[in-house]
């Protein structure tokens, strides 16, 4: 497929590498960019055969079957309805929109003109979260209650992500959206998320919207989607995900730390990893940092699903849904109560009740707990079903 790539930035750079290095027959053949010079430069760095300062001259061009948005948030919405004018198939990075109004529109778009829409979440394609989710899905953690997820580094690299107006928020939008996401992947797309519960403040950096957040997703089946978010973190970037089930626990460590540490003086000095704030003393560099951040993945599933006629794992329809939690998120920061999810388009289950279910250990008592003592004893913790009565019995070794 011939590729129009809207934004010649940091991201757009990364989103190159990978495309021109891994399927490669897909293939980028024109850069939109709001600086000339920034287009010209990329159009040579990846060879290109054009380049402009036009977004709708880039989009409509007849050569073009797919368009991706790497550009500031301000920009997404404009740039999706081009595409969705001139029957572009269209990849949209993260997040989908400043708010949820924003990508419900986007969304409603690219329905209406019946194009392929992707939302490029690449940290729901990295190897690890991939695996994990496969072992989720097949039960081996049981009833899934709680997930985390943690992103945090010192701060994005462009100006405009640090204006409220222009990004749509401070770290919930940028990061907070990575960590929701991953949550709704673990916990069931089709389980509603219900209400939002968050801290945030601005403790660092003087801008106007919040550099530091934590918040608390709760879902219709009772479980919650914990997020904690962070332009303050010194040190590198922090990838972190748990999950924890009826059955079992996940814990990832996507990034930070992945088994490759070197400590240099400095000599010879070079780019060690997004976000790495030296190039001396204990580092730890990224082996192929496009592989461990999913974008190979991410992109493999969104052409083969244009190809194959299918929806891609992460669509407008998730970039919806996720702004509409990150709405309730920067809500709740502001009046410190629960704050509903507003989702006017849900297209998952909508069941109240709790799945909870108990193991029995027989006819007369709940198995509340077996555990193994170092005297070789084993200690059961049962529950009468009727009387409610907790006792414990032990079986001698």
């Amino acid at each position: 497929m011939n590729i129009a790539m809207l934004g010649s930035g940091f991201i757009a750079r990364f989103y190159a590498d990978t495309l021109h290095a891994q399927r490669r027959r897909d293939q980028i053949t024109a850069v939109y960019s709001r600086n000339e010079t920034n287009a010209k430069r990329f159009a040579s760095d990846y060879g290109l055969n054009a380049y402009s300062t036009e977004m709708a001259k880039v989009i409509k061009d007849e050569s073009i079957d797919a368009v991706i948005i790497a550009l500031p948030n301000h920009l997404h919405e404009e740039a999706v309805m081009a595409s969705a004018k001139y029957g572009k198939a269209v990849l949209c990075t993260k997040p989908l929109g400043r708010n949820a109004s924003e990508a419900k529109r986007m969304l409603d778009a690219v329905e209406q003109a019946g194009v392929f829409a992707g939302y490029l979440e690449d940290l729901c394609y990295t190897p690890k979260f991939l695996k994990s989710v496969d072992s989720v899905q097949a039960g081996s953690l049981g009833r899934i209650l709680w997930t985390k997820s943690r992103e945090a580094h010192p701060g994005p690299h462009s100006d405009w992500f640090w204006d409220k107006d222009l990004s749509g928020g401070g770290a919930i939008i940028d990061l907070g959206c990575h960590c929701v996401e991953i949550g709704r992947n673990f916990i069931g797309k089709s389980v509603r998320p219900v209400e939002v519960m968050c801290w945030a403040d601005t403790q660092v950096h003087p801008i106007e919207a919040e550099d530091h957040a934590i918040g608390l997703v709760r879902y219709e089946n009772g479980a919650i989607g914990q997020f904690e978010v962070s332009w303050t973190f010194r040190g590198g970037m922090d990838l972190r995900d748990e999950v924890m089930g009826t059955e079992g626990t996940i814990w990832l460590n996507s990034f930070l730390r992945t088994g490759f540490d070197m400590f240099t003086t400095g000599k010879g000095g070079k780019y060690v990893a997004e976000k790495a704030e030296s190039d001396s003393g204990w580092l730890f560099p990224v082996g192929d940092e496009a592989h461990e951040l999913g974008y190979p993945h991410m992109f493999t599933d969104m052409f083969d699903a244009m190809e194959q006629g299918r929806a891609p794992l992460e669509t407008f329809y998730d970039g919806y849904v996720v702004n509409a939690i990150l709405d309730a998120a920067l809500l709740s920061a502001k009046t410190k109560n629960w704050e509903k999810v507003i989702l006017e388009d849900w297209r998952g289950k909508s069941d109240p009740r709790h799945e909870k279910s108990y193991a029995s250990h027989d006819e007369k008592y709940y198995l509340i707990k077996k555990e193994l003592l170092p005297n070789g004893d084993e200690k059961l913790i049962l529950k009468d079903k009727i009387t409610g009565e907790v006792k414990q019995e032990t079986k001698r070794n």
